[in-house]
Order: C-alpha cells, then sequence, then structure tokens
C-alpha cells in the first residue's frame, strides 16, 4: 500500500490517494491544504515520434532507445504514449513495430508506458505542405495487405492510422481497419471538403494535429480545416507548444470542438530537446531553432514538436483561460477514450488506473514543475 497527498487537479481540494498493486485503492478528501502539490492522472499523449536523439522511425530503433524515450516522458508526467512511426520504408516500418513488440514483451514498464501504436503514413498526401517534414520518396496510396502485415508485426498492437483520404482507395481502406478497431484519422491530407465528408461516413474518427501539415495558402471557406473542425464525429488533436498554432487559432478549434472532443498532443521528435543548429532527420534537414521548435530550413514548415505536455499544458491554460482540471483532461481522459482504456481512466478514483503525477505549478510559470511520477502504481521519476 502507498499514500500519496495532494492538491485534486479537478475538485481543487487537498485529497489523500492510496494506492494498491496497479490501482487506486482509496481517495479520501483532507481537511488542510497546507503547502502540497497537485495531484493528477498521468498524461497520455497519443503522438510521440521519439526525442532528444531517439524516434520510433530510425533504422537503428531499439528497446534501449524506447527506454530512453520513456524516461524523457517520465520526466514530463507523461505516464503512456502512443509511439508514432512515420513515412519511411516499408521493411524498416516491420522492422521497428517487431522492435516495440519485443520490448513490451520483456519488460512490465515499457507494457504499461506503451497503450497502443500510431503509424502517421505513409498513406498522405504527397503535396510540398501537406506532406510536412515526410519524405516524398516513401509516400504511396494505401495499401490494405501492407497494414496487415503491419498489424501482424505489431501483434495487433497498431490503434491509429494517419491517412489523407483523397487517395484513390482510401475511403475502403478506412471502412476496413475500422472494422479491424483501428482508428482512422485524417491528416497530412489536401483533401477537397467533400472527401473530408466522405471519410467520416466511411468511418474516420480522428483529426491528427489540426491546421498542421498543411498549404500555406487554401481557400478561404471551402477547405479540409474548416470542414474536420465542423465535423463533430472528429476529435481532434493539436499540439499547444505555441509554435504550431497561434493562440487565437487554438481559441477557436476549442470553442468549435468543445472540450469533449479535443486532444493535447506533443508531437515530439527525435530532434526535440537537442541544441539548436542543422540536423539530418528521416533523409530530410530539419533545423532546430534558438527558441527550441523544429522546422524544415528556407520554410515555414515545422517538423515536428521539441516540447512536451508538462509545457503545452500551461500554453492551452493561457490561450483559452481554462484551468488545471479542464486542460489535463484533454491529455488524459480524452485520449483514453480514443484508445478504448476504461471508463475510469484519467480519474482520481477507486478502481483507476494508478498512473499519477505530482507537480507545482502557478499562473505565469512557463511549465509544471514535476515532481514525481508513477506508473501502474510505481514511481518511475522522481526530481532531485
Amino acid at each position: 500500500m502507498v499514500t500519496f497527498q495532494g492538491i485534486s487537479v479537478f475538485t481543487n481540494e487537498p485529497v489523500e490517494v492510496e494506492v494498491h498493486g496497479e490501482l487506486i485503492l482509496r481517495v479520501t478528501p483532507l481537511k488542510s491544504k497546507g503547502l502540497l502539490p497537485y495531484i493528477s492522472p498521468g498524461f497520455l499523449d497519443m503522438q510521440v515520434n521519439g526525442y532528444m536523439g531517439s524516434d520510433y522511425s530510425l533504422e537503428d530503433l531499439s528497446e534501449e532507445q524506447i527506454v530512453k524515450i520513456i524516461s524523457h516522458l517520465n520526466r514530463s508526467g507523461t505516464t503512456q504514449h502512443v509511439p508514432t512511426i512515420i513515412t519511411t520504408p516499408h521493411n524498416r516500418i516491420l522492422r521497428n513495430l517487431k522492435v516495440i513488440t519485443k520490448a513490451i514483451q520483456s519488460s512490465r514498464d515499457i507494457a504499461c508506458a506503451i497503450s497502443g501504436v500510431h503509424i502517421e503514413g505513409p498513406f498522405i498526401s504527397p503535396a510540398d505542405g501537406p506532406r510536412g517534414a515526410h519524405n516524398a520518396a516513401y509516400v504511396h496510396p494505401p495499401d490494405l495487405n501492407e497494414f496487415k502485415q503491419w498489424q501482424e508485426a505489431a501483434e495487433g498492437r497498431i490503434t491509429t492510422v494517419t491517412l489523407a483520404p483523397e487517395w484513390e482507395g482510401a475511403l475502403e481502406f478506412i471502412q476496413e481497419i475500422t472494422s479491424m478497431g483501428v482508428t482512422a484519422a485524417i491528416g497530412h491530407t489536401a483533401a477537397p471538403p467533400d472527401r473530408i465528408r466522405a471519410a467520416v461516413e466511411a468511418g474516420a474518427r480522428l483529426s491528427t494535429h489540426l491546421g498542421n501539415a498543411s498549404h500555406p495558402m487554401i481557400p478561404r471557406l471551402k477547405n479540409y480545416i474548416w470542414e474536420q473542425l465542423a465535423e463533430d464525429r472528429l476529435m481532434a488533436g493539436i499540439i499547444c507548444d505555441g509554435f504550431h498554432l497561434p493562440k487565437s487559432v487554438v481559441q477557436v478549434f476549442t470553442r468549435a470542438k468543445g472540450l469533449d472532443r479535443l486532444i493535447l498532443v506533443s508531437d515530439a521528435a527525435y530532434l526535440g530537446g537537442l541544441k539548436p543548429g542543422l540536423y539530418r532527420w528521416n533523409e530530410v534537414d530539419v533545423r532546430v531553432f534558438d527558441d527550441g521548435h523544429l522546422g524544415l530550413p528556407g520554410t515555414e514548415s515545422l517538423a515536428g514538436a521539441a516540447h512536451l505536455l508538462d509545457w503545452d499544458i500551461p500554453r492551452f491554460m493561457e490561450f483559452t483561460g481554462y484551468g488545471l482540471g479542464d486542460t489535463i483532461s484533454l491529455c488524459t481522459r480524452n485520449p483514453g477514450r480514443v484508445q478504448g482504456t476504461p471508463e475510469n481512466y484519467g480519474r482520481l478514483e477507486p478502481g483507476a488506473p494508478a498512473n499519477l503525477v505530482i507537480f507545482n505549478y502557478k499562473p505565469g510559470m512557463d511549465h509544471l514543475k514535476v515532481l514525481k511520477t508513477f506508473r501502474c502504481g510505481r514511481e518511475v521519476y522522481t526530481l532531485h
């Protein structure tokens, strides 16, 4: 039995949380707040490419790199994440899915940390802008047989596939993977509005980092962003790091989607956290700028993100005026619904998973100060 005390992010009242094994056993109100830190469910990041020189799309991905990524995420309060493999050669995708699967089977902690796998490409738009930083040489139309090979290599762990619905055969592909229980996500697309609507009718239920990986100029009224924004059947992932989406856009997206259909994702990438400079990533030149963001040299295009959810949560609060409880639900309960987690996931209540983060925060801080992180009832990070 382990006991933690803190201010609940949902009620702003002091509580004592008792953990037995991998589950919360009891949550008891306390009389005095004192100088207690906040206590919250651990964050679930649905889009993690990599971080600090490790990446799920590298040709030499290893269990050691996976452990490093998880270790960095622990420091940010992210207790679970969805490894994201982007557009790369077919054999590398197969290889890396097998590496992830083997790592999950070899370690209980890795198994607790990874809640599924996201394949973002290669079934995306080949056009500059929508393609983002993905390598055009490997972009191609959706292929159901290829997906089945992926899923076999992953032993059924692929939970999301991002694709551009304008490809011939894309609607049938969406129908097929949806019938298999996999979430079809619209992203990296140049599709006209009617094709977006058709994709939703076929079963698409998620927008991947809405507003990003798009043309610098689009039709002002009839475009793929407005159409996804207006579609209530689509949940939307957003990168709220202050670089990918301006404040006004985050505000409008939030008002249109509502808190129940919005998900905070980091989109953290291989170069995140590294020193400023020019790097080669996935056969593409990418610059780490002095302010930390990642971009394609000589363009306004971004190339993944450099910040984690402990940074993005305060940005969303700053941009929208929402408090901790509402904001943290966007990276706990909401992604949990997409991932098919239990109803009590992301809650501080008996029977819920004992994924917890304890942190300090005051308005004006640029990130949460994470003190301790627990996954499946086990301490995985302590600030020293």
